[in-house]
């Protein structure tokens, strides 16, 4: 029996992506450190001077041996890693990438827009959610594109095989390929049309959570410039205090009439 293709995530998805986030490092430890631990514990324990460097000498060697396997052993990890998530990603974008979905697709989102919805879930946890379904509907746009264009040349190929065909008539299935190519093409214009309205979604939301932050702050100022000017300085209300009673103490004497 064939195995069913679901583009939905499941609890062995969650367990095989957090063993391989801890695995390459755990691997590089497991495979370097505990031969040389051994001899090093030999060592201490060894009576004799000679049997002590021997152990020593072990030790260095099954270090450097056991670091240059586990570095290998790192990178094959890494990159069975990378092609397993790449793997994961092509599948759940088979119905369309959801919202919560998003966070497996974070290496395909531009820096700003990783910066920029950081930003949001701190900030504005409504905003961010919105920013996050805008996200997953430009990264179903733009799976869709690149599937449409690697289709279109697809079919091109074969289109030029079958004119190639020499004193066969391949009229039809010359018109049902320049068919598949048209309707190849208007998936690849409707999809960049849908990108760039998801574009221009994420701007309109990241403009409403900057005008909403900086309106914010705006009042904020303000509020504390009236509060300034409605109270009278503390320290010049001492200052004028203090001079009045200066003044009481020693008042000064009436001018001398002539």
């Amino acid at each position: 029996m064939l195995q069913k293709r679901t583009g939905k995530l499941n609890a062995g998805d969650e367990r095989m992506s957090q063993l391989l986030k801890w695995a390459p490092w755990l691997s590089l430890v497991i495979v370097t450190l505990p031969v040389p631990i051994v001899f090093l514990i030999l060592f201490m324990a060894a009576a004799a001077t000679d049997t002590a460097a021997i152990y020593l000498l072990l030790s260095f060697v099954s270090l450097g041996i056991g670091l240059v396997v586990g570095l290998l052993l790192l990178l094959i990890l890494f990159l069975y890693r990378k092609r397993w998530q790449s793997r994961l990603r092509d599948r759940l974008a088979l119905d369309g990438i959801t919202a919560a979905e998003v966070p497996w697709f974070t290496s395909e989102l531009s820096s700003e827009e990783r910066k920029t919805w950081a930003d949001l879930k701190q900030k504005n946890p409504l905003l961010a959610d919105a920013y996050c379904e805008t996200l997953a509907a430009r990264l179903t746009a733009t799976r869709i594109i690149g599937r449409a264009r690697r289709e279109t040349l697809r079919i091109e190929r074969q289109i030029n095989r079958t004119r190639n065909i020499p004193g066969v008539d391949t009229g039809t299935l010359l018109n049902e390929l320049l068919s598949d190519r048209r309707r190849s093409e208007e998936l690849r214009k409707e999809a960049n049309a849908r990108l760039s309205e998801t574009k221009a979604r994420l701007q309109t939301i990241e403009a409403a959570a900057n005008r909403k932050l900086s309106q914010i702050e705006t009042d904020l100022m303000l509020r504390r410039l009236e509060a300034s000017q409605e109270q009278f300085p503390l320290a010049l209300e001492i200052a004028s205090l203090e001079e009045a009673a200066l003044r009481e103490m020693n008042p000064q004497p009436a001018p001398e009439k002539r």
